[in-house]
């Protein structure tokens, strides 16, 4: 089956409704969809220079995703003296060393539908979600999460208790992009479709969603998110947590203070030198 069979398939069983629950052909379409989302050869979102923000969305895609909900059933999942119940469209999926992916005991999982390419790392524990993409060489560090549909690029580094929010519905929205070679410090949150470009560096503590306007200190601009367009961290931004005085009313008066992310500066030589840990850690 091509693709575009896939598509097409998809699009049918998913118009289907409540009809294809029960309807084998529906779920070997599914099953056909998740092997495709697992392998690589299709994903939520995909680069697309044509696009204003660098990435065209799939809806079909997040179609076939939320099918699978439809059509599983709740059953047990196999755990050691634990107790596991969830739909049996999205179980676990389990890797060999064949798949050159580190994933360290202690507690991980990864969905099925999920594609994790060679050589990214999961340290415990750590959660990747059904329809993500996470490229060759990132990281996932302890307490990650990558939600459903996120789009995380090479070289990435997810420190610890990052979290990396999913938008599968509507399917027409942007999920959150995490281009490559960007380092995402600890307890960051990126959220609502958000994209950050190729080596950025969110300092930790850092929080992007649609409704958070960013100040770039550096270009004299504030970047926010419009009606039809995502909040984008530029390329090479360096972000870190900051604060803005309230200036009117109670706020005012009582000397309050709003988070507001500012962009410092841009990456330099400097400022990889910092992130050489990475290498080590792989």
């Amino acid at each position: 089956m091509t693709i575009q069979q896939l598509e097409e398939a998809v699009e049918r069983a998913f118009a289907a409704g409540a009809a294809a629950v029960g309807d084998q052909s529906a779920m070997d379409v599914f099953l056909k969809l998740r092997a495709a989302l697992e392998s690589g050869e299709v994903r939520s979102a995909s680069p697309d220079p044509a696009e204003p923000t660098g990435w065209r969305v799939n809806a079909w895609v997040k179609r076939g995703i939320l099918l699978g909900f439809r059509l599983g059933a709740l059953v047990e999942g196999p755990a050691a003296g634990l107790s596991f119940v969830d739909k049996h469209t999205y179980p676990a999926r389990h890797f060999t060393a064949n798949d050159g992916v580190r994933i360290v005991p202690g507690g991980s999982s990864v969905r099925a539908g999920a594609y994790v390419a060679r050589g990214v790392v999961c340290m415990p524990p750590m959660y990747i979600n059904a329809g993500a993409w996470v490229d060759e060489g990132t990281m996932v560090d302890s307490h990650a999460l990558v939600g459903s549909c996120a789009q995380i690029g090479k070289r990435v580094h997810l420190s610890a208790a990052a979290q990396i929010g999913g938008v599968l519905e509507p399917v027409n929205a942007s999920p959150v992009v995490v281009e490559d070679d960007v380092l995402v410090g600890g307890n960051c949150g990126i959220y609502e479709g958000t994209i950050v470009r190729k080596g950025a560096v969110l300092a930790s503590g850092t929080i992007l969603t649609r409704g958070t306007p960013v100040f770039d200190l550096v270009n004299g601009t504030i970047l926010r998110a419009t009606a039809d367009q995502p909040l984008v961290i530029p390329a090479n931004a360096v972000v870190v947590p900051g604060s803005r005085a309230v200036t009117r009313g109670k706020g005012q008066e009582w000397g309050l203070s709003l988070y507001a992310p500012v962009i410092v500066k841009y990456r330099d030589d400097k400022t990889d030198l910092s992130t050489t840990l990475e290498d080590l850690l792989r």
